[in-house]
Formats: C-alpha cells, structure tokens, sequence
C-alpha cells in the first residue's frame, strides 16, 4: 500500500471522524429541541387567535357585553398576536438553517478527515461558526417574541380587571 493509502485507512478505521461530529450532533439536538418548543408556541399562538375570532363574531352578533371595549381589546391582542407570529417565523427560518449547517459541518468534518487535508480543516469550522450565529438570531428573536407574549398576558390581566370595575360600577 501508498502511504496515502495508508493514511486514508487510518483516518477511516480511528474515531477521530466520529469524535469530531459529536459536536455538531449535539447542535443539532439543542435545534431539535428548540424547534419544537417554538412550533409549539406558534400552535398556541394559533389557538389564541381562534379564540379572539369567536369574540369578535360574538361581538358583531350581539351576544357579549361592553362591545367596545371588547374591540378595542381584541384589536390590540391580535396585533400583539401578529407580532408574535412573524418573530416565531423568522426564528424557526433561523433554527432550521442553523439545523441544515449543523448537518452540513457535521458532513464536512466527515469528508474533510476523510479525503481532505488540514488546509481544508477551517472549512467545518466555518460553516458551524455560521449555524452557531443562527442559533444565536433565534434565540435573541426568541427572547424578543417573549415580551410580546408577556405583553399580551399583562393586557388580558388590566382588560380583566376593567370588566371587573364595570361590573361592579353596573351592581352600585
């Protein structure tokens, strides 16, 4: 045998390949993961909105109290709503591409060990540094999408309490 053919078995037959692609695996995990948390909050995002649908056909019935107070509440719950949406969208856009990276630098390290050189060695390095920077868009898209959640949650509380206050003005 060549000692390029050599060093090509040695490479195959070591763990090196595989020890070098745990990382990435490990990413891509964490991406999995975060990916179905999000998913998860865009379905209650969805159920929300339904659920603002139901009052505002009540309200355009008839069929519920303080109309317009109603509407004016549930114009700004859904905007909030919307908000909410694109910044989930673009953040699972920013998982799934980090994902795709992750995979690919995984592939890369494979193929880099295997038939590469170590001038080519920056390559996987390269391409994970760019899924990791994903991971990093999602994650701050992530955080700024909870404060809208919050926000949200802070107003069902004051519209609640106003509902209260109008009741109890409406007893007096």
């Amino acid at each position: 045998m060549t000692g390029q053919e050599n060093v090509l078995l040695e490479a195959l037959n070591s763990s090196r390949i595989l020890t070098s692609m745990i990382t990435p695996a490990v990413l891509i995990s964490a991406c999995g993961t975060l990916i179905f948390s999000t998913s998860a909050r865009l379905g209650r995002i969805f159920d929300r909105v339904n659920v603002m649908k139901g009052e505002v056909e009540a309200i355009i019935t008839g069929n519920i109290s303080y109309p317009e107070e109603r509407m004016r509440h549930l114009h700004g719950q859904i905007e909030l709503q919307r908000r909410r949406a694109i910044l989930i969208q673009k953040a699972m856009l920013s998982l799934y591409t980090a994902t795709l990276l992750f995979v690919s630098s995984s592939l890369a390290i494979a193929v880099t060990v295997a038939y590469g050189s170590s001038e080519h060695a920056w390559i996987p390095t390269l391409i994970a540094l760019s899924g990791g920077l994903f991971l990093f868009v999602a994650s701050a898209l992530l955080l700024y999408e909870s404060r809208f959640n919050l926000r949200f949650v802070h107003r069902s509380i004051d519209f609640i309490e106003l509902l209260q206050k109008k009741a109890e003005e409406q007893k007096k």
